[in-house]
């Protein structure tokens, strides 16, 4: 069995990286996070061009006007978005451009912004809230569309992620019903994965952080990379990111082949150890680059308060590992 990627796969992953550094350098990013008020992290013209670029429609059958590839293309793709911290609710959209009729229809375009929420219990935070046409619902009953308009709260006037604007729901409406109980539990599957391949960017853009700060930053005469405790962070964060590399394709291959593995064991593993590479390589960048790892200036803060909020979708840790354990 070959777990190389193909040639088509790697073009992909390349074409994806440059357009990604293109459109959302790190100056854009910066100014972005930097000037722009909160809420207002959606670029609705950014927006469409992923959609040009098969963001949303990845999946979808090319006779349907989609790209006709499978999760485990999805998964280098988002793997990607994490890397430069894209905004906005990509997993989200790219699941409701799963969906049949108009709503699919204008998510895979990228004429609409699609957020979602796993469950319907109190206390309930939506992301984005501003930015969206539609809302969706994810239940143990199906999937139900709520108006945003309709949906009342309280803009959290701090919230973790700067990119993330996040309201706190005080009436969330019945709305109506667009998915039945086997499209959610897909959807739960295919989204933890691909919300783990964004904690696979976050890990590996954080390696290359520290990585390169460790060859640059002096001190006592000598770059901090010699210093051998700096060279173990740096190498665990390295050890973390291909372990949660491994997991995270695994999964992706196994939602396109279920005769591949067991899809729930494959699918737990990668949010599990996506979540743990993004998270702690976020810490030991930050040792790595000392007080300034702590500074507004210095990017790794954002890259780890991001890890923070994708770690409490699809299923938090104690959660996964929990269901993880009970497949034993």
């Amino acid at each position: 069995m070959d777990f190389q990627l193909s040639e088509d796969q790697r073009d992909l992953r390349s074409g994806v990286r440059e357009f990604c550094e293109g459109r959302f350098d790190r100056e854009r990013m910066r100014a972005l996070v930097d000037t722009a008020p909160v809420p207002g992290m959606v670029d609705r013209a950014l927006w469409r061009e992923l959609a040009e670029t098969g963001f949303f429609s990845l999946r979808i059958a090319e006779e349907a006007g989609g790209v006709g590839l499978g999760v485990a293309e999805a998964a280098l793709v988002y793997e990607e978005a994490g890397r430069v911290l894209l905004p906005g609710p990509l997993v989200a959209t790219h699941l409701a451009a799963s969906l049949p009729g108009r709503l699919g229809e204008e998510a895979a375009a990228g004429d609409v912004v699609v957020g979602l929420i796993e469950g319907d219990s109190w206390p309930l935070l939506v992301e984005h809230l501003d930015a969206l046409d539609c809302l969706l619902v994810l239940t143990d009953e199906g999937i139900r569309r709520v108006d945003p308009a309709s949906v009342r709260g309280r803009l959290v006037a701090h919230p973790v992620d700067p990119f993330t604007p996040v309201t706190a729901v005080d009436e969330l409406p019945g709305g109506e019903v667009v998915a039945d109980v086997r499209v959610a539990e897909e959807w739960r599957r295919v989204g933890a994965v691909l919300t783990a391949a964004l904690q696979l960017g976050i890990a590996g853009r954080l390696t290359e952080l520290a990585t390169q700060y460790a060859k640059e930053r002096e001190q006592f005469g000598r770059v901090i990379g010699g210093f051998q405790a700096v060279k173990h962070l740096c190498a665990d964060m390295l050890v973390r990111t291909e372990i949660a590399r491994a997991a995270v394709y695994a999964a992706a291959v196994t939602l396109d082949d279920p005769a591949v593995g067991d899809a729930e064991v494959a699918v737990l593993t990668a949010k599990v150890m996506g979540d743990d590479a993004a998270t702690r390589n976020g810490k030991d960048a930050t040792q790595v680059y000392g007080g300034m790892g702590f500074t507004w200036e210095v990017d790794v803060h954002l890259y780890v308060k991001r890890s923070w909020v994708h770690a409490t979708q699809f299923g938090a840790a104690e959660e996964n590992e929990a269901a993880l354990a009970s497949t034993l």
